[in-house]
């Protein structure tokens, strides 16, 4: 069983009051030296079998269709193995973040 883990963010020129919310509060608890802060959304999808292109590209259908609102977020697709490192094989960032921004 592998783990497919979506990552989806706001595009870069939408605004993302959480993160500016975030990145006001950091000073006030500490934090110093961080200048920007946006905040995005991570799901771990275990997926049963291999975890090939066929599969890759159904994960990356659902992404752009239910996990991801792509007129204003990107996401990106990626494979982790079973202890949650990120595996080589199977990556799919370049081609998920290009479909995203349609």
């Amino acid at each position: 069983m592998a783990r497919v883990v979506v990552d989806v963010m706001l595009k870069p020129e939408i605004l993302d009051p959480q993160g500016q919310a975030v990145q006001r509060a950091l000073p006030r608890l500490g934090f110093e030296g961080i200048s920007d802060v946006r905040q995005g959304k991570r799901f771990e999808l275990e997926v049963e079998g291999p975890v090939d292109e066929a599969a890759l590209a159904r994960i990356r259908d659902l992404a752009e269709s239910f996990l991801a609102n792509t007129v204003i977020e990107n996401f990106d697709v990626k494979v982790e193995d079973a202890a949650g490192a990120s595996g080589g094989t199977g990556s799919a960032a370049p081609a998920a973040t290009a479909g995203a921004e349609k």
